[in-house]
């Protein structure tokens, strides 16, 4: 059940119903584990947003805040807004700043397709992973556009297609017993950026010019071991096993288990993974 205050557009419903519900709670409950994820693709975004002193900064899709408080400590006397449709990951990322010491790092509950900025206020838009989810991507791209100053630039990090992706292949088949499924094109989801010349008509069409995609590939880190990387796997994507008769589900988590062992290494258990970083900027 969604706990959303924000105005939402309609079009992103569905989404709100899920980050502001049972998912973005579980996402709340272990910020840790989601950060380590992404951990390797960190360091090279982060060199992307080219963020400098007295910048101001808009995360989207911020989550429980780990780049938009990076971004507030290398804007120094300049600001950074993370948004989310999550009221619990937004309370988590305050009180993460807040205990970390960071008062221009701040945080809001809205839906970053239809959110009022104000007009050409901010110097980089940035989201991590976190703006495959519009219902609606050329409104909400042409918004975020607006709220960007003449010159000022966007940072995208997005998944590359599923067939690049060893997490999400190895999760579906062990878990579901197929494939991941194919999603109709432009449905709001992980891979709804995963092509890169949809990408590059997406952001010249909704204002922006000097549209560059780079391919990254890093391996993704579920836990510490595989009993960790397996409790957490199992309360992220545990919705796969739904129709699945008992003694199945009981053997695809045991599947999962051995996969997860298969995967250790002195660095957690790794799958491969593929990402696009993405930048562009406001004439």
């Amino acid at each position: 059940m969604t706990t959303t205050t924000a105005h939402v557009d309609p079009s992103n419903a569905g989404q709100a119903q899920a980050w502001d519900g049972t998912e973005g709670g579980f996402w709340a409950a272990h910020p840790e584990r989601f950060d380590a994820s992404l951990a390797h693709y960190q360091p090279a975004f982060h060199e992307a947003c080219g963020i400098a002193p007295g910048d101001r900064v808009l995360d989207v899709g911020c989550g429980t805040g780990l780049t938009t408080r990076e971004a507030a400590r290398a804007s120094g006397d300049g600001e950074a807004l993370g948004i989310d449709l999550s009221s619990q990951m937004i309370e988590v990322a305050r009180r993460l700043a807040a205990r970390e010491g960071l008062p221009n790092a701040r945080f809001l509950q809205a839906d970053a397709q239809s959110h009022p900025f104000a007009p050409g206020h901010f110097d980089l838009v940035a989201s991590r992973t976190g703006a495959m989810f519009f219902g609606r991507p050329e409104t909400a791209f042409a918004n975020l556009a607006r709220a960007l100053r003449p010159g000022g630039r966007l940072t995208l990090l997005t998944w590359q297609a599923a067939v690049r992706n060893e997490w999400i292949g190895l999760f579906a088949r062990v878990l579901a017993g197929q494939d991941p499924p194919q999603p109709p094109p432009g449905a709001p989801g992980p891979f709804s950026l995963s092509d890169p010349d949809r990408v590059r008509d997406l952001l010249a069409g909704t204002g922006f010019v000097d549209v560059e995609v780079e391919g990254l590939t890093e391996p993704m880190v579920y836990g510490r071991d595989a009993e960790e990387a397996h409790a957490f796997v199992v309360g992220l994507l545990g919705w796969m096993l739904e129709g699945r008769a008992p003694a199945d589900r009981e053997r695809a988590l045991e599947a999962l288990r051995t996969a997860l062992r298969q995967h250790e290494t002195p660095g957690g258990v790794q799958l491969a993974s593929a990402t696009w970083l993405v930048t562009a900027r406001r004439p």
